[in-house]
């Protein structure tokens, strides 16, 4: 498969009045068209950072992409105008934010709201862009269409929401979707049919996703690869079986280890000790190794690269380098 979008060195900071955060830190990786990557980690570790970089919504001044490259087709989105990644942006990349409630306007009409993105990205007139907003609310599997479409955010429930602000997203058939978090609070049973939604919509168009997430049930149901990513930077990458199989990195062997397994009783669930360190305090060591079980000398004084420890398995870890047994 060719490659839809390269994202090569970048880095994400912020300033606050305590210093410089770097909130994704130095971060390369592909997705293929047809392709969900799927972005895990604890939270605070860089996944939505990432995703608002590549979409242009950093708030600046106080947030700024400082370096690096996200190549999507021919253009580099770093570098383009803002009139033109308006452009791009929820036309051939869409984003589907965590909170559809704080995400859609509470003032303006489900339908009005989908409508907008095919008005403005395709050029269809008011009757057209409303006829294929009544489609779309049934494709995310809403019934009653014409009545959703005279709704309020506010007469919605959370699962309806997300599936509306699915609907938005596909509008105008992204070539990237990003979804961040689409099924935080959501009940299981709606979680699975936004997820066939999803994944509906993908075979339809062969449309790539980037899946933001910590459920790795979610991960094992719909990745092609994984990105596992730790205080703003990927610790490890892989295809998804390869990865659940033969996990490489400590820190991907902890969550997936604090998984609950069904059949199993434990006691109590497995947890990672400690917390994500703060972004203000990293230094050069690597980030994880105070929360490690497999710490060595060197991880307290030096960051291991992400290096290939197997055929196409990437890891960030000292115990696969020479360097560390010399």
């Amino acid at each position: 498969m060719n490659s839809l979008i390269e994202i090569n060195n970048l880095s994400t900071y912020f300033e606050s009045g305590a210093g410089t955060v770097k909130a994704v830190d130095d971060i390369s990786f592909r997705i293929r068209e047809g392709e969900t990557v799927c972005i895990v980690g604890e939270s605070g570790c860089g996944k939505s950072i990432t995703a608002m970089s590549i979409m242009g919504l950093v708030d600046e001044p106080h947030g700024k992409v400082v370096g690096g490259q996200i190549r999507f087709g021919d253009k580099d989105l770093l570098k383009i105008s803002k009139e033109e990644m308006r452009r791009i942006r929820g036309n051939d990349i869409s984003i589907i934010f965590q909170e559809p409630m704080s995400s859609l306007n509470p003032v303006i009409t489900i339908g009005r709201q989908i409508m907008e993105p095919l008005m403005l990205h395709q050029k269809l007139n008011k009757k057209q862009a409303y006829a294929r907003a009544l489609e779309l609310i049934e494709l995310v599997g809403i019934s009653r269409a014409e009545q959703i479409a005279a709704s309020y955010p506010h007469q919605l429930s959370g699962g309806m929401l997300q599936r509306i602000m699915i609907a938005i997203a596909i509008s105008c058939g992204p070539k990237l979707l990003i979804a961040d978090e689409p099924t935080t609070a959501l009940d299981v049973t709606i979680q699975a049919q936004v997820l066939e939604t999803l994944r509906q919509s993908k075979e339809q168009s062969n449309m790539s996703i980037m899946l933001i997430t910590h459920d790795l049930g979610v991960v094992a149901e719909m990745a092609d690869y994984v990105i596992v990513m730790y205080a703003g930077k990927i610790v490890e990458e892989g295809d998804v079986e390869e990865l659940f199989e033969r996990p490489k990195h400590p820190y991907t062997r902890g969550l997936l280890k604090s998984k609950p397994i069904i059949g199993q009783r434990a006691e109590q669930l497995y947890s990672i000790p400690g917390q994500v360190p703060s972004p203000l305090e990293l230094t050069e060591s690597c980030y994880f190794h105070d929360r490690c079980e497999s710490c060595i000398p060197i991880c307290r004084i030096r960051q291991p690269k992400l290096s290939e420890v197997a055929a196409g398995h990437l890891a960030a870890c000292w115990l696969y380098e020479e360097e560390a047994e010399a």
